[in-house]
C-alpha cells in the first residue's frame, strides 16, 4: 500500500481538489495503540496495488500531528476517533468508521 503522508493542514486543500475526481481515504493512526495497529494491518493486508487508483490513501500519525487531526475533525464535521478512516468525496466526508469497524470491503464499495 502506498500511503501519502499527511502532515500539514495545507494538504487538506489538495485532498479536497483530488476528491473531485475520486474518493480520498484518510487513516488516522495512533502508533501507541494496539487496536490502531491491528486495524492498519488488516487494511494493508487486504489492499491491492490497483486500489491506489480507486481511492487515494493518506496516513496521519496522530501522535505527531494531533492538531492536524483536530483540524480534520472540524473541517469535515467528523468527531475525532482513533483509529479512524474518513473518506472524502467532493470536499466532504461521506464515510467514517473507527476501531474494528474499519473494513476493506466497505471502503471498496464506496467507488
Amino acid at each position: 500500500m502506498q500511503w501519502n503522508i499527511l502532515s500539514d493542514s495545507s494538504q487538506l486543500d489538495n485532498i479536497d481538489e483530488l476528491s473531485a475526481n475520486g474518493p480520498v481515504l484518510i487513516f488516522k493512526h495512533s502508533t501507541r495503540c494496539s487496536i490502531s495497529s491491528t486495524a492498519l494491518n488488516r487494511l494493508e493486508r487486504s489492499w491491492q496495488p490497483e486500489d491506489n487508483n480507486k481511492i487515494a490513501p493518506y496516513y496521519l500519525d496522530l501522535l505527531e500531528h494531533r492538531a492536524l487531526s483536530n483540524t480534520i475533525a472540524e473541517r469535515y464535521g467528523v468527531m475525532h476517533e482513533s483509529p479512524q478512516v474518513i473518506v472524502i468525496k467532493n470536499g466532504k466526508a461521506v464515510y467514517d468508521e473507527s476501531h474494528m469497524g474499519i473494513n476493506y470491503n466497505s471502503l471498496m464499495a464506496l467507488n
